[in-house]
């Protein structure tokens, strides 16, 4: 996203008039959540002072802040003292999607339950294998992770700090049969390119003005 991230993180880049993230936390607080911690590493302190503590959105933002880039993996670990011991959701900052939050749960014997999407043009070879609402090795419909996925805080408990990718836990987890998924066929963007940026922008205003 450079030179766009030069000088202000990705998820405070303005869409539809305002920040990425602030998109996300609406969304969050109309599905009920309360609770949001947030990740930050890149000019993190400017996502603190625009967001504050949450208030005027009625939820509480708490912050886990990385001296250095962790991944989504080690990010995920350096938050779980924030997150306690119940199942937790994460979305990835840098995608748009209107998936229906509230409805997205974790049965007691799974470690985790992702939410895929069609493959897009630059991601042709997808992530996983979806087959009957669980993922697998190699069975069923190969998708593209969305970014978004509910927790259990067991997935990480053989994690060490530092920066880890998210995936290896995952498919370690898949290989246990302990993942759960679905497909998402509503709107979803990846926020990476600046080209991206404007595709969400244009989908936004249309979205607004049918209202």
């Amino acid at each position: 996203m450079r030179p766009l991230t030069d000088s202000i993180p990705k998820p405070l880049l303005p869409v539809a008039g305002k920040p990425l993230i602030v998109h996300h936390i609406e969304r969050l607080a109309k599905a009920g959540y309360r609770e949001i911690i947030i990740n930050h590493a890149h000019l993190g302190e400017m996502i603190e002072e625009r967001l504050g503590q949450g208030d005027q959105w009625g939820v509480a933002i708490d912050y886990s802040a990385e001296s250095q880039a962790l991944e989504t993996g080690g990010g995920i670990f350096n938050a779980l003292p924030l997150l306690g011991d119940s199942p937790f959701l994460v979305v990835n900052g840098d995608i748009w999607c209107d998936v229906e939050l509230a409805q997205l749960t974790l049965a007691p014997e799974d470690l985790a339950h992702l939410v895929l999407v069609a493959n897009p043009v630059h991601n042709p070879q997808g992530d996983f294998y979806l087959q009957d609402k669980r993922l697998s090795e190699r069975a069923g419909e190969k998708l593209t992770f969305s970014g978004i996925g509910v927790y259990d805080p067991q997935l990480f408990s053989d994690c060490r700090a530092g920066a880890f990718p998210l995936a290896p836990l995952i498919r370690r987890a898949i290989s246990l049969g302990k993942v759960s998924g679905e497909r998402h066929a509503g709107e979803w963007i990846d926020v990476g390119t600046p080209q991206r940026l404007e595709k969400l922008e244009q989908k936004l205003d249309s979205l607004s003005n049918r209202i």
